[in-house]
């Protein structure tokens, strides 16, 4: 009698485009090999898990555990493996996930099962609604196969309609079928390869036969077969119309039109052509048609890029209501993240760890623990200490005065010392129990005090202090400034616009997408200063300090850059910055510039521009625009591509630049600790260890007041009373206007 093996080697799933290939690894048990292709839930447990993207590990013998049905947050540092973590779960390379097991990665909502439908419709014609309605694969093709066999069911003049239906609708799942075996086959090896080969000459051949039966005419069916397949024609019909009442098809444009007008489409746009949206629009759309299908587990991999905040508010309402998926989201947006995350997965130091509650309440506890343990720590080493030097006093005493038994009784108790060391409560906040909380063979009756480690803050530094400017007076000052693009002054952008930033100040821009906030900075900046896309108002005044610098980051600064690393594929972000700024600067300098920014080493003067980051390029963009420091720094969007650790790096850094700030995000989080003066450790405790987070800082000290925050609406600019908590309530009341 054979003995079957509990494990099986480790399965392995490759993806090669081109040479950052991702390799993947997993052991699977038995059980798990039998129930893959037909699971008992939607659950998700895969063991001993590594990825690897270029021979460079990303994740080494993890566990990575999905509850059906919950929500999940991933975090971690940028470059750590986020993205990769999802792509691999999307693609279908993480060997253990069952192929039956529904999974959709934003973006991926196109593929040859849509080829038919795009061959019949232009793509040009293809409306934002129609493209969002027919992103559902499945319904699609159900709603096509209900109307081949509707058609051919009406026919009563022709016998053969429905048969010649039923056989082509069958044709077309067998060779859906068989593209997804011949999927399989190639990624499965052994014992498995070799059973998933069978299947698929077994599929290939069906598919055959298949072909030959469309090519049949009436004189070649019996009458028996032609009665069973007029019944099975029939069947399989009300089949399709049962699951698409399930999949509650009837009200897809409905829903798709919903999820278009929270995601902060207007209804004139819906019906406008795809090919005619820009690029943040198009991503829109592509969140839309995510939402829009169903998956047993949905990726989101920085879904709030390109949102506004009242966009944002109703994305992360619908996802807290969206129980019938599993979804694992990425973002940096740490409010978002926070209002739906039921479990946090931390991807650090090629680990994954699993918690209970969102990023904040996680820093919180992980920072709380850390005091405890320490305290305990600490406590515990001057009681040793103590117990240690009135053991060796007791030996010492009963040595000089011979007494055999009390020396023993020393000796024990020295014995004991080590024993009596360590954990007093237990996981569950008990007493600790040796039986229960350290199974297994230990040297000491108790767990060793371990106290978490924490990774060393991200640091950004700036050069703290702008040029003197010899001589007082405002930066910029705007007084009834209109503008409107040429040919369109009947629809002016802005309208007697008002505003004046003083050298410090702090100032906030909120509103939403298309509401003129960048071209009020374009207009602040002007062309004839150098700025990036600067403007000149339609009408009213702009008085600028004479011997004042600006200095932009806007939302196309890292597209620039890489399309500038495009051009010079050789270019390092060091060479990059000395280029920009000019023969002033000399590598010392530079290096240091990057180094303070966070940008170090060998990714600053050894890896291509164009190899860089996301968050990297972001680095770079700032880097260019202090040197020298301008005295109004203005940042359209600068958290975009930064992680949630890099986000409070930079926070702490302009909370302590002197010069001047104009701010314009949809980040709660960001406006509310830059511009409003918010403590980051009062908002998000842990971020660094210190004794007191929430009054170890002292306002003046770190040059943080409280700043203006304004919205721009309808052309106007409106100082916000109440600041960002209330912009926050306005969003919060137009979202529910739209679900009524």
């Amino acid at each position: 009698m054979m003995v079957r093996k509990r494990k099986e080697a480790s399965a392995l799933a490759e993806q090669r485009p081109g040479d950052n290939y991702i390799t993947v690894t997993a052991q699977q048990s038995r059980y798990a090999l039998d129930a893959v292709d037909a699971p008992a839930s939607k659950e998700i447990l895969i063991k001993d898990l590594s990825i690897a993207v270029s021979n460079r590990e990303l994740l080494n013998h993890v566990s990575l555990h999905l509850v059906e049905s919950r929500h999940y947050v991933l975090v971690g540092r940028n470059g750590t493996g986020k993205s990769t973590l999802l792509k691999a779960i999307g693609d279908g390379l993480i060997p253990g996930i069952p192929w039956s097991t529904r999974i959709l990665l934003l973006g991926q909502m196109r593929d040859s099962e849509l080829d038919e439908r795009v061959s019949q419709m232009k793509v040009e014609e293809e409306t934002v609604l129609q493209h969002v309605v027919q992103s559902n694969r499945l319904r699609e093709r159900y709603t096509r196969e209900a109307k081949i066999l509707s058609e051919a069911i009406e026919q009563s003049s022709d016998s053969m309609a429905p048969i010649k239906a039923l056989r082509k609708v069958t044709h077309d799942r067998l060779a859906l079928q068989l593209k997804e075996a011949n999927r399989i086959a190639e990624r499965r090896s052994g014992a498995r390869g070799k059973l998933a080969r069978k299947e698929l000459v077994k599929l290939e051949e069906r598919f055959e036969e298949s072909k030959q039966r469309l090519t049949h005419d009436e004189s070649e069916i019996d009458s028996a077969n032609l009665s069973t397949e007029t019944r099975a024609a029939a069947d399989l019909f009300t089949n399709i119309q049962s699951a698409l009442e399930l999949m509650d098809a009837s009200r897809a444009e409905a829903k798709a039109k919903q999820v278009l007008l929270g995601l902060g489409f207007k209804d004139d746009n819906i019906d406008k052509p795809v090919a005619e949206l820009s690029g943040g629009w198009k991503t829109r759309c592509d969140l839309a048609c995510a939402l829009c299908q169903y998956a047993d587990v949905l990726l989101l991999d920085e879904p709030t890029n390109f949102l506004d905040l009242p966009s944002i508010i109703w994305l992360q309402d619908y996802i807290r209501n969206l129980k019938e998926a599993t979804v694992l989201i990425t973002t940096h947006d740490r409010d978002f993240g926070d209002a739906v995350a039921e479990e946090l997965i931390v991807l650090r130091h090629q680990t994954l760890e699993t918690f209970r509650g969102n990023l904040s309440m996680y820093e919180r506890e992980r920072y709380k623990k850390a005091r405890y343990l320490t305290k305990m720590k600490d406590a515990q080493d001057k009681q040793k200490k103590h117990m240690e030097k009135t053991v060796a006093n007791n030996i010492k005493a009963a040595r000089d005065k011979g007494d055999d038994k009390k020396l023993k009784q020393a000796a024990s108790r020295k014995k004991k010392l080590d024993e009596r060391m360590g954990i007093e409560v237990g996981p569950k906040r008990g007493h600790f129990k040796l039986n229960r909380d350290l199974a297994g063979y230990h040297l000491s009756n108790r767990a060793e005090v371990e106290i978490p480690d924490f990774d060393p803050p991200v640091k950004m530094a700036f050069p703290r202090q702008p040029p003197d400017l010899r001589f007082p007076g405002s930066l910029v000052s705007l007084e009834k400034v209109c503008f409107s693009y040429p040919g369109r002054k009947k629809d002016p952008i802005l309208n007697d616009v008002n505003l004046t930033i003083h050298p410090g100040q702090r100032v906030g821009l909120a509103g939403l997408n298309g509401s003129g906030k960048t071209t009020l900075t374009s207009l602040i900046v002007d062309s004839s200063d150098g700025g990036i896309g600067g403007l000149r108002p339609t009408s009213g005044t702009i008085t600028r300090h004479p011997r004042a610098k600006f200095g932009r980051f806007s939302q196309q600064s890292v597209e620039e850059i890489t399309a500038i690393a495009g051009a010079n594929p050789q270019l390092t972000a060091l060479s990059h910055l000395r280029e920009h700024c000019g023969v002033e600067m000399d590598e010392k300098a530079a290096r240091q510039l990057l180094g303070s920014l966070g940008l170090q080493g060998q990714p600053a003067s050894d890896v291509p521009l164009a190899l860089l980051s996301g968050g990297q390029k972001v680095r770079v963009a700032l880097a260019k625009l202090l040197w020298p420091p301008p005295q109004l720094l203005i940042l359209d969007e600068v958290t975009t591509h930064l992680d949630a650790d890099s986000i409070p790096g930079l926070i702490i850094a302009l909370r302590e630049y002197d010069g001047a700030l104009l701010v314009v995000t949809h980040d709660r989080y960001f406006m509310r600790t830059v511009v409003e003066g918010e403590h980051p450790y009062k908002l998000a405790p842990g971020v660094q260890m210190e004794d007191e987070p929430d009054s170890s800082s002292d306002e003046e000290e770190t040059g943080a007041g409280g700043g203006t925050v304004y919205r721009l609406v309808q052309g106007q600019l409106r100082k916000l009373e109440g600041g960002m908590e209330r912009y926050e309530e306005m969003a919060g009341r137009a979202v529910a206007k739209l679900g009524k």
